[in-house]
């Protein structure tokens, strides 16, 4: 089982009722924000319910890494230290990430830290057909596989 990031890619405008509560229910609720998700088929079942509206796919150790290391914020607005995990679990970010992915630790371990990612909007823009097409169709919505990682980089 893998990891799966979420970024939320479109508003909120015109949002019909239930797929609003399945994004409250991923915690995205503004646009560039990202969740780490389990790879299980009641969340895969959620995703296609908004496949119109984020996009996904399988993250990588090394790009997980930095997106606690830049985006990692903890009660406070403040950003998530070296020295605060190691107060907290005794572990660094990079230990932390690998515990994360052979699924012995989670997000929700770490004290204090918020559960989502705040993102930029990404440098060099989103795909050539932009927000409104699915990925498959040289847009950016839906499945991505591992090309979510480079999204992620450039939304850093």
């Amino acid at each position: 089982m893998k990891r799966i990031a979420v970024i939320r890619i479109r508003g909120s405008i015109g949002v019909k009722g239930d797929i609003k509560d399945t994004l409250a229910m991923l915690r995205l609720k503004n646009k560039n924000s990202c969740v780490i998700i389990k790879n299980s088929p009641a969340h895969v079942g959620m995703l296609r319910k908004v496949k119109d509206y984020v996009t996904w796919g399988e993250i990588d150790e090394k790009t997980m890494f930095q997106l606690l290391k830049v985006r990692g914020k903890i009660v406070g607005s403040k950003n998530l230290s070296e020295e605060y995990l190691r107060e907290k679990l005794k572990s660094s970010i990079e230990g932390f990430t690998k515990e994360f992915f052979e699924f012995r630790k989670e997000l929700k371990d770490i004290p204090g830290l918020k559960l989502y990612f705040r993102l930029k909007p990404p440098t060099g823009g989103f795909e050539r057909k932009g927000v409104k097409y699915p990925f498959s169709l040289g847009g950016v919505l839906g499945y991505r596989k591992d090309k979510i990682n480079n999204m992620i980089i450039k939304m850093l």
